[in-house]
């Protein structure tokens, strides 16, 4: 019996070996799951990263790119300022000419109709009706030098009710067409000029005005009427300047007209 017992005993002190080293065994393994669920988290934290990365790169290049396009637009701006201020300084260079050639015609038309002026005139007093139709006249056309083209139009408007019988009335009408026009108001230039035709068809003016009809008659789009216009204005008035620039106009392409 005591050797049995020393049997069972020794049995159980070798068992107990075995079973520590199992325990071993399952623990690694454990640990192993553990450090491979740590590494695939780490491994996935890291695709994360990069992943901002990326984003964060596209982002900057992103914002580069508008960057650069804003540049680009305020080059653009610039251009477009210059072309604006380039036209305008053609608009007034044009304007400027036209208030030139006015006042020589102006001048002429007074040389030659002074004589029958001076027979309409009232017995207010000798020449002082001239003088009175020559302010109110020029104090419209200094509207119209200012670019003040409501204020000249007005004011031109006002000096045909003033001096109907004017000499200066059918000049007066044809600013009328003009301010209309430098207003690109197409409609009421081709109207203020027919009324040139109308009621001077005689006047040296209503050869400008025809002119300035096919002008306004091109920019809304009537190339057609602005063709007949100038053709009109040669036959018409065939030694006039305005003849001379309908020719002219007749020669280029449409789309210069």
């Amino acid at each position: 019996m005591l050797r049995a017992g020393a049997l069972a005993i020794a049995l159980a002190l070798a068992a107990v070996p075995a079973r520590a080293g199992l325990f071993d065994d399952e623990e690694a393994r454990r640990q192993i799951a553990n450090l491979q669920r740590m590494v695939e988290a780490q491994q996935k934290r890291l695709e994360g990263i990069e992943a901002e990365a990326r984003d964060r790169r596209a982002l900057l290049e992103l914002a580069s790119q508008i960057e650069q396009l804003r540049g680009d637009l305020a080059k653009i701006r610039g251009q477009l300022e210059l072309l604006a201020n380039q036209a305008d300084n053609a608009d007034k260079r044009q304007k400027d000419l036209y208030v030139d050639i006015d006042a020589r015609l102006r001048k002429l038309e007074q040389a030659k109709e002074q004589p029958a002026a001076g027979a309409e005139k009232p017995a207010a007093g000798p020449g002082e009706p001239e003088a009175a139709e020559t302010k109110a006249y020029e104090a419209a056309l200094n509207q119209f030098k200012l670019a003040s083209y409501p204020l000249a139009i007005s004011a031109f408007n006002g000096f045909l009710v003033t001096y109907p019988a004017s000499p200066l009335a059918p000049s007066a009408q044809y600013w009328i067409g003009n301010a209309y026009y430098a207003q690109r108001d197409y409609k009421n230039t081709i109207a203020a000029q027919q009324k040139v035709l109308a009621n001077w068809p005689d006047s040296p003016k209503a050869a400008d005005a025809m002119l300035n009809m096919a002008s306004a008659q091109s920019e809304s789009g009537d190339a057609r009427g602005a063709r007949r216009t100038l053709e009109a204005l040669i036959v018409k008035h065939p030694t006039s300047s305005a003849a001379a620039s309908a020719k002219q106009r007749l020669a280029q392409p449409a789309a210069k007209r």
